[in-house]
């Protein structure tokens, strides 16, 4: 698939969920940011796996983490809305359309 463009907030997301883990417990902030790696990888290599869950957009869910990666695909690359907890207020991503 094409190149990852992230939201700036996505972005902010990924910092302040992995200083928080790191916070938590030494090593954490590492292990979270790894996974979500993981996840980044999985959902380029098969963007159209993860179901719809609001118009075009998709969620690809960390395994370890209570987390999920919300993205669009366009033709030549995946848009990275949001990083999000998944308890924290449904759709508060919905503005970053670009």
């Amino acid at each position: 698939m094409g190149k990852l463009i992230y939201a700036p907030e996505a972005k902010l997301e990924i910092k302040e969920a992995a200083a928080y883990y790191e916070g938590c417990k030494e090593g954490l902030g590492r292990a979270f940011l790894k996974e979500l790696e993981s996840a980044i990888d999985r959902l380029s290599q098969s963007p159209f796996r993860w179901r719809k869950i609001r118009g075009q957009f998709r969620r690809c869910l960390l395994k370890r983490f209570p987390y999920g990666v919300i993205y669009l695909v366009d033709e030549d690359e995946i848009f990275i809305a949001a990083v999000m907890h998944l308890k924290r207020k449904p759709g508060y991503w919905k503005g970053r359309i670009r």
